[in-house]
This record gives structure tokens, C-alpha cells and sequence, in this order.
């Protein structure tokens, strides 16, 4: 038996390294669905706080525009909170400026964390998967070589087909490996546009909540939005 097929009946040791790679593969492309899903639905968040957030009344009534859950709307949450904990004597000697600088931050740091989470995994599988694949084909060129050499026929027909099946352990490698890393490439360029994202809109609730505008793009000078300054 010659081709991929013959991968199966190659022993024990090769069958584990083939189960291997298989799971790696599998494993990959689901990260690789899971984490655009994610990134789709942070999009259309981002989209639905340009659109309707900003035209609320009030801090507060923008977030009752945002779904429960949603990661702009834990953003602003934490500013209403760290507004509001201001008052409190453990922070008196700290300014409010100061005190929202510090929250903001660590919401936008947990949102990043979960966009990061699994890509870690898809470098790993792109950086190992084709060693995995060469220990395959080390054990099957191995396990010819002893079996070519118990037989005592050393012919090319002997030679060709045990060292071409090993050798496939070393494609199913790569096939497994360049998936890997073109996706793990593609989802680090979007995670960074959508951090800057989050991090200009973190930007505009600090401001917000200190001087009543958001800040624009316009020469760093604030746009006043229709809603109310909240209490500073």
C-alpha cells in the first residue's frame, strides 16, 4: 500500500506523529474561525458606538445603548465606576484626571488580552508543526532502512517507496504549518487596528468625563457632542 493511506499502517510511533499533526491542524483553523468571529463582532461594536453612542444624552444613556457584554460598553462602565469611586476616602489625595487614567486602561488591557488569547497557539503550530512532521519522517526513513537491510535486498523499488511515504509526514508538516502563520499574521494585523480603536474611544470617555467633549482627529483640538457632561 503507496500514498497518504499507507500512513495509517505505518506503526504505532508514526500513527501518534500523524494524529499529532491532524489535531494541530483542526485546532488552528478553529482559533482562526473563533478569533475572526471575535474580531467581527468588536468591528460592528465600534460601528454601533460611532453611530449611536455618541448621540446620546449622557454617558450613562449611551450605555444603555450598548449590549450587555459588549466591550465598549465595559470600557465606558469602568469610567462611570471610577468616576463615581472618586468620592470615596481611599482616593482623596488622588486627582480625578489621574484616577480615570489608571481604570481606563486596565479595561482596554483585558480586551486585548482576550483578542491575544489562541494566537499564541497558532505560532506555535507554525513554528513546530514542520519539525513534527520531520520526526515522522525520520522514524519512517528508520523503519525502511531496518526493514531493507533485515531483508538483504537493497533494491531501488525497496528504497523509493518507504522513503517517498516518510518523507509525506514532512508535507503534512508544512500543509499544517502555513495555514498556521499566514493566519496568525493576518489576525495580528487586524488586532492592531482594532486596538487603536479601542484605545482612541477609552481616549474620548477620559475626556468625556473630565471636560464634557471627546476629543477628535481635527488638530487634537475636542468636539463637543450632543450629550451632557457628567459630573467631574
Amino acid at each position: 500500500m503507496y500514498g497518504p493511506a499507507a500512513l495509517v499502517h505505518s506503526g504505532p510511533l508514526s500513527l501518534g506523529v500523524l494524529i499529532v499533526l491532524v489535531l494541530m491542524e483542526f485546532s488552528s483553523l478553529f482559533i482562526i474561525l473563533v478569533k475572526l468571529w471575535d474580531q467581527f463582532r468588536l468591528g460592528a461594536s465600534y460601528r454601533a458606538v460611532e453611530k449611536n453612542f455618541w448621540t446620546s444624552a449622557s454617558l450613562k444613556d449611551g450605555v444603555e445603548r450598548l449590549k450587555k457584554g459588549d466591550a465598549y460598553r465595559a470600557i465606558v462602565e469602568e469610567g462611570l465606576r471610577a468616576q463615581a469611586h472618586h468620592d470615596g476616602r481611599l482616593t482623596d489625595r488622588i486627582d480625578l484626571n489621574e484616577w480615570i487614567t489608571m481604570s481606563l486602561p486596565r479595561s482596554v488591557a483585558s480586551v486585548n488580552l482576550d483578542l491575544q488569547s489562541g494566537l499564541g497557539w497558532l505560532a506555535s503550530v507554525g513554528s513546530t508543526a514542520p519539525f513534527v512532521g520531520l520526526f515522522g519522517t525520520v522514524v519512517g526513513i528508520i523503519k525502511a532502512l531496518i526493514s531493507i537491510g533485515v531483508s538483504g535486498q537493497p533494491s531501488i523499488d525497496r528504497v523509493a517507496g518507504p522513503v517517498g511515504e516518510a518523507l509525506q509526514m514532512t508535507a503534512i508538516g508544512l500543509i499544517v504549518a502555513v495555514p498556521a502563520v499566514l493566519g496568525y499574521n493576518w489576525l495580528v494585523g487586524r488586532n492592531k487596528n482594532l486596538q487603536e480603536d479601542l484605545r482612541n474611544f477609552a481616549a474620548d470617555v477620559h475626556a468625556y468625563l473630565i471636560g464634557g467633549a471627546r476629543v477628535g482627529g481635527d488638530g487634537g483640538r475636542p468636539v463637543v457632542t450632543p450629550a451632557i457632561a457628567v459630573r467631574k
